[in-house]
């Protein structure tokens, strides 16, 4: 029993020191000598990054652990969101019940049709808005 103990121990030693000798080659490999002296050279902003990564690290499990914190900033969330969601589904319905009018039928709409509707606050609206667009989109291609 003893000798299969100490056959192991040797092999185990030798392994020890074919891995310090691996790392000895690794070190004196001129690349590796050059990667080591610039990360010495950059040790004092890596020391400053770690400090400041820390810190961050630090504050995000105060966050993640604060329940409070975590159930203000859903609801601050969700009040925001709410009146977005209601303004989409307002535009959404009226957009679908346009079309349904609009499969119906009705009048045609003629050249006397159209400058009758020209006269209509919605579409003057919604033509300045388009006018407003197009400037708008006008002036960005010009920057560019």
């Amino acid at each position: 029993m003893s000798e299969t103990t100490a056959v192991l121990e040797q092999g185990t030693a030798v392994k020890d020191a074919a891995a310090k000798l691996d790392v000895l080659d690794q070190l004196l490999k001129p690349e590796v000598q050059q990667a080591i002296t610039a990360l010495v050279d950059q040790m004092p902003k890596l020391a400053e990054m770690m400090t400041v990564m820390t810190g961050i690290y630090d504050l995000a499990q105060k966050v993640s652990k604060d329940r409070v914190l975590i159930q203000d900033t859903l609801g601050g969330f969700q009040e925001v969101l709410k009146p977005l969601g209601e303004k989409v589904k307002d535009y959404a319905s009226a957009a679908i019940e346009a079309n349904d009018r609009a499969d119906q039928g009705g009048p045609t709409i003629g050249v006397f049709g159209m400058i009758k509707l020209l006269k209509d606050p919605e579409l003057q609206r919604l033509l300045r808005f388009g006018q407003a667009y197009l400037d708008i989109l006008g002036e960005r291609k010009s920057q560019q």
